[in-house]
């Protein structure tokens, strides 16, 4: 028996957010190293395999890669992957952080023949910097110009042939010169249930937490299709089961940890109800705009619009209308709500 906490113990755990320290530490050791480890996406697994093989047969630098969809679904560690399996260095960096020409330069001429350069969110490239980069992608070379005004002088710098892995969670906000110079371009896509208990499992392994099918089933229906998520998951309830348990997993103790993390039985957190609640119980249910819904429930838009809203779309919670964001039947249902029967009064609704 497992000493059950006071329902106002429970915490709102955010799965969106990845602590540092330990779990960071972890996060590395769980990650898969080479493409045959690699679990879902496999239409894109697939075709890397080819992509890679034939780079190596060659003997060429791969071609410029960029992946997006939406955080936590393996954009990072597939980038990680393709330097593995190539067999060369990779230097990391994100877009916000080159904000000058030089920092680019400098990283651009310290990478040997064939090395990869992973650029995350790279849709916050700032544009003078977007700008060099062209030059670096199509023919290997970079333009700097030396000096100001009158003596002013613009010179070349040949540079190793290289490739670029490109990852953003905002695939529209990309410019259309930039987008034309990746040859190879892949969409994320979400994961099914049965994939992320496979990932749960192997995850449990690593960690060398003994788990059962039916909590590892548990875990990966309430991860929101997200393979970061399941494992952030899996190590929350690995705490549970060690402070109240044996040690093993099994359903029982998973089912209580994720209820104490307020995870609910279709992956919706704190802030996913809060969403849908303010749209139905505020709004009557919409159409109201994205920006009206941030300021309700007091996040930003963006993290509303990048983070919340795919997730709830996907499920067919919320959709998007050319007026706003409106509640489906399924919100009505998953909150125990009425259409066109809500009581504003009710404070267990806010």
């Amino acid at each position: 028996m497992y000493n059950y906490l006071d329902d106002d113990m429970a915490t709102d755990f955010d799965p969106h957010n990845i602590s540092e320290g330990k779990d960071k530490e972890l996060d590395g050791i769980i990650r898969p190293q080479d493409l045959q480890d690699f679990t879902g996406q496999d239409k894109i697994v697939s075709n890397l395999k080819i992509f890679v093989a034939a780079a190596k047969m060659r003997g060429e630098s791969l071609d410029h890669v960029l992946f997006h969809g939406p955080p936590g679904l393996g954009k990072t560690t597939l980038a990680h992957i393709i330097a593995n399996e190539l067999g060369v260095n990779m230097k990391v960096t994100s877009g916000p952080i080159l904000d000058k020409p030089g920092d680019l330069a400098g990283l651009l001429t310290s990478l040997e023949e064939g090395d990869v350069l992973f650029i995350d969110e790279i849709h916050r490239l700032s544009p003078v910097v977007e700008e060099y980069l062209y030059s670096a992608m199509e023919d290997f070379v970079i333009d700097i110009m030396i000096d100001k005004g009158p003596g002013a002088r613009s010179v070349r710098i040949s540079l190793n042939p290289f490739t670029l892995v490109g990852a953003t969670t905002r695939s529209g906000l990309l410019t259309s010169p930039l987008r034309a110079r990746f040859g190879i371009t892949c969409a994320m896509e979400y994961y099914d249930t049965l994939t992320l208990v496979k990932i749960v499992k192997r995850s449990a392994s690593i960690l060398k937490v003994d788990i059962e099918q039916d909590a590892a089933y548990e875990i990966a229906l309430r991860s929101r299709g997200t393979p970061r998520i399941a494992n952030s998951l899996l190590r929350r309830v690995r705490d549970f089961a060690q402070v109240m348990g044996n040690g093993s997993v099994d359903l029982q103790i998973a089912r209580y940890a994720l209820d104490a993390l307020n995870i609910d039985k279709r992956g919706l957190d704190a802030i996913d109800n809060k969403i849908l609640k303010t749209i139905i119980t505020k709004f009557k249910g919409g159409p109201v705009g994205a920006n009206t819904i941030a300021t309700a429930v007091g996040e930003d838009q963006g993290t509303l619009e990048e983070v919340y809203e795919p997730f709830l779309i996907k499920e067919g919670f919320i959709m998007r209308t050319p007026r706003g964001r409106e509640a489906t039947e399924l919100a009505y249902r998953h909150l125990g709500l009425e259409k066109g029967n809500i009581n504003l009064d009710d404070p267990t609704l806010f």
